[in-house]
């Protein structure tokens, strides 16, 4: 009995000191995320799967190879790097010998109620209209504004006209050299605009009195509102924010310290610069966004729009404008202005049908800019986007056996050539894959050593084998960290270039590693050659990224707009 009572005794010790420890690590555990938010445990989470990922794909690294750097200006836009003109569609051809080509921007050019321009040539090509007794037609090409303008400061290729979404892109014109006759300063009427949801657009009236630019840009600088806008390089509503809200901070001098000062304040809350409004607006559905800036002809032909948001009109008029150049013949000059004056009599229905003309009475209280100023604008832009901040930036390159060819060609081309829009001062590396995954450049600040290398890498660059793709990303992701482990403050990304065709890897599938990726929040910017899109744009979607759908013609320009947004 008295040995039966010890064996109890000696149980009760047992259980007591395991339920001691069992509190203990209890507490531990509780307390160990103590104070922390929902985000920094899941983001530890994810740093600690990753870890183990990493060591299950084993990645190799590759011997350095260097390659000479050439000095090119930054700024500098050359023919060779855009598409061919080809690439951008003709929407109505020309129905006769003698025509002018018109450039037009997507929203007028387009289908359905994209297609104002569009209906009317095709109604001016049925009218009958002759010049010097010959028949005459349009052709109408869409093409951008941002696009157009670098097609004709090239001299890649030349339009008879072009019609921009507004005359800022006639100032860079004139501002690049080259010559413009101005048809018409107004074709239809459009508004640029902010659109907030209704809780913020009542907060930003109760608080400062009145929802409009100066409201909205004091609130993003306040950390009280989360907006997004457009690349201002290449999106004409983007570039008319950028611009108003450089005016804000300094009304007399866009370009003044004060203006920077105020710019780089109210990006420090900007999460980031959108390549398209699609991508905004997926962020915005998504919550990752209050608002962002569109212009009034989508907002008023997109009911989910105007029922979810609010708009507010800012900057300069979207009025659409048609310019003629120097080198436009005599006889196009004479089809143009018919054109025109067609447009005149007979397009006020069908852009009120199509939602243009919808805010006539908006009058924009800002002063004119010149060509020149815009330009530095947009390298103002450049310059002070990142306040401060470095970027750590891990580009991932497809050299599956589906690259080799053109494919190929093109990646390797498209990032040697658009290394320059890449800041020396942030951090870049990059990573290979087929069937497994090699770390070809470590990570380091992008200095003329580390362009060395990885112009050598790219150059060195061969097709052939599977595709492991989420291996790739998962180590891309791996090096992103131990550099964010060192400059917390840095904005961290990955770029996979890819024809998006997954087929094996330890991880095979995107559903292994969504949750690291979403755990981490790096966005992953996928840019594609004669792609898989649907799977690029998977990757993309996680983190507010874009996905870019880039054809082996137009890869390079699409990067250097990229770069110039993030990088």
């Amino acid at each position: 009995m008295a040995g039966r009572g010890r064996g109890k005794a000696v149980i009760g010790i047992v259980v007591g000191a395991i339920v001691v420890v069992g509190l203990v690590f209890g507490i531990l555990a509780v307390t160990r995320n103590f104070g922390k938010s929902e985000r920094e445990v899941s983001k530890e989470s994810a740093t600690t799967s990753l870890a183990q990922m990493v060591s299950r794909i084993a990645p190799d690294t590759a011997a350095p190879v260097r390659s000479s750097v050439e000095y090119v200006e930054e700024d500098d836009t050359t023919a060779a790097e855009l598409p061919e003109l080809d690439t951008n569609k003709v929407t109505v051809p020309a129905s006769t010998a003698l025509y002018a080509e018109i450039w037009c921007s997507p929203e007028k050019a387009g289908e359905g109620t994209d297609g104002w321009m569009r209906e009317l040539a095709e109604q001016f090509n049925r009218a009958g209209y002759t010049v010097g007794g010959q028949s005459v037609s349009v052709q109408v090409r869409n093409v951008s504004s941002g696009l157009a303008v670098d097609y004709m400061t090239t001299g890649k290729a030349r339009a008879d006209a072009i019609s921009p979404s507004n005359s800022m892109w006639v100032g860079f014109l004139e501002a690049k050299g080259v010559k413009v006759d101005v048809v018409r300063d107004r074709t239809v009427g459009n508004v640029a605009g902010a659109l907030l949801d209704q809780e913020h657009y009542d907060a930003l009236v109760s608080k400062y009195g009145q929802a409009d630019l100066k409201a909205i840009t004091e609130a993003v600088g306040a950390g009280e509102l989360t907006m997004g806008y457009t690349n201002p390089f290449t999106s004409s509503t983007g570039l008319n924010f950028l611009v108003s809200t450089l005016l804000r901070y300094d009304r007399n001098d866009p370009l003044s310290a004060q203006a920077a000062e105020g710019f780089r304040k109210f990006q420090e809350n900007v999460p980031f610069v959108a390549l398209t409004t699609v991508q905004m607006r997926d962020a915005a559905s998504r919550g990752s966004l209050n608002g962002f800036v569109t212009e009034h002809q989508l907002y008023a032909n997109d009911p989910s729009l105007s029922r979810a948001y609010k708009f507010i009109p800012f900057g300069y008029r979207h009025d659409n404008p048609l310019v003629a150049f120097a080198t436009t013949g005599e006889q196009q000059r004479e089809i143009l202005e018919l054109f025109a004056q067609y447009c005149d009599d007979n397009g006020a229905e069908l852009a009120e049908r199509y939602g243009f003309n919808g805010m006539d009475s908006y009058v924009s209280e800002l002063p004119e800019v010149d060509g020149a100023t815009l330009v530095a604008a947009q390298k103002l832009y450049k310059q002070n986007k990142d306040t401060g901040r470095p970027v750590v930036a891990v580009f991932v390159a497809d050299v599956s056996g589906s690259m080799d060819g053109s494919p190929m060609r093109a990646l390797q081309q498209s990032l040697v050539n658009s290394m320059r829009y890449i800041k020396p001062d942030n951090y870049v590396g990059l990573v290979s894959y087929a069937d497994y995954v090699t770390i070809n450049v470590p990570v380091a600040p992008f200095d003329l050593n580390q362009q060395s290398l990885f112009k050598g890498a790219v150059e060195s660059l061969s097709a052939g084998g599977g595709t492991a793709t989420y291996d790739a990303i998962t180590v891309a992701l791996s090096l992103v960290q131990e550099q964010i482990a060192q400059h917390p403050d840095a904005k961290p990304m990955v770029f996979v270039l890819s024809d998006g065709y997954a087929n094996t890897g330890v991880y095979d599938s995107l559903d292994q590693i969504t949750d690291v990726v979403r755990g981490l929040k790096v966005p992953i910017y996928t840019i594609g050659y004669n792609a898989d899109i649907d799977a690029l744009r998977s990757i993309s979607s996680l983190n507010e990224a874009a996905a870019i759908d880039a054809s082996t013609d137009d890869v390079t320009y699409q990067l250097k707009n990229l770069f110039n947004a993030n990088m």
